[in-house]
């Protein structure tokens, strides 16, 4: 085709459009594109210049590269501020522009970053005279207000808007009925599963208590099995015993004639109360 003829700033910005989309394309060099998409959209200047349907095409057609280079570079989270850096406001935003960013930042799962930059837009009476209008209001609906739960705020759009007949009134409103209905079960569905491990970790404590007190009675059968045992021992016997030790020990003197007797007696009593201890657990009889 033969080339248009540009202003020298529009021809040097479509120059610059033209490399940034090799670069994005072909080279897959999106850095690059995007500094392409900037000098682009510097030379052009806060207006449009003279000739300003040409200029704003090129300019338009700058963003939208960079705004894909952007994407591919996992920078969405810049596009928007980048977009506005040359538009200034929402309003004066290209429906292209506009239509790429909703789409962008629906996929991202990340609508409230176009809630109210779409409702400025859509406000703007100017904006309502284009021929995109109506597909831009279909789309903010359908992939901002709808996903954000934004229900009464959709309907008084819709209801308000003049591009749309009653049937197609009708249509979107049946759409957001719809919408809310299921939304509602999506809350509902949410609270039952937040409620479901609070269930769960009721039953584990429960199990868990039930186990530990079972743990505690036979813990205490054990404790009485064997306080039952011990009191077969003798233990006066053995009290008797050391106290005599000790007098032996402490108050009399072993080596003289007259403590052999005791030493003898306390000798069979240290056996005794031995045998009582480590002999088998007496059991009493068993009586016919």
């Amino acid at each position: 085709s033969e080339p248009l003829a540009w202003a020298p700033v529009s021809a040097q910005a479509a120059s610059l459009l033209e490399e940034a989309a090799d670069l994005l394309v072909l080279h897959r060099d999106f850095a690059a594109a995007v500094e392409r998409c900037e000098a682009g959209c510097d030379s052009l200047g806060p207006g449009t210049g003279p000739g300003p349907e040409s200029s704003a095409e090129v300019k338009c057609s700058l963003c939208v590269v960079g705004i894909q280079a952007l994407a591919e570079m996992n920078r969405w989270r810049e596009v928007l501020s980048w977009v506005l850096q040359y538009y200034h406001i929402p309003e004066h935003l290209p429906p292209k522009v506009l239509e790429l960013c909703i789409l962008l930042y629906s996929k991202v799962r990340e609508p409230q970053v176009m809630l109210e930059v779409g409702s400025s837009w859509l406000r703007d009476q100017s904006n309502k005279s284009l021929p995109e209008y109506s597909s831009l209001l279909e789309l903010y609906l359908l992939h901002v207000l709808l996903p954000l739960g934004r229900f009464e705020g959709a309907e008084e759009l819709v209801r308000s808007c003049d591009v749309f007949d009653s049937e197609q009134q009708l249509a979107f409103l049946g759409t957001i009925c719809e919408s809310r209905c299921q939304w509602t079960q999506q809350e509902e569905m949410r609270l039952a599963a937040e409620e479901q491990p609070d269930a769960t970790t009721e039953t584990v404590l429960g199990v868990l208590s039930q186990k530990l007190l079972t743990m505690l009675t036979l813990l205490r059968r054990a404790l009485r099995s064997m306080s039952s045992h011990f009191y077969l021992l003798p233990y006066k016997k053995m009290l008797l015993a050391t106290f005599l030790l000790y007098l032996v020990v402490v108050r009399l003197d072993p080596a003289s004639p007259t403590s052999l007797p005791f030493i003898y007696k306390l000798v069979q009593l240290f056996r005794q109360a031995w045998a009582a201890v480590f002999s088998p657990i007496h059991r009493p009889p068993i009586q016919d």
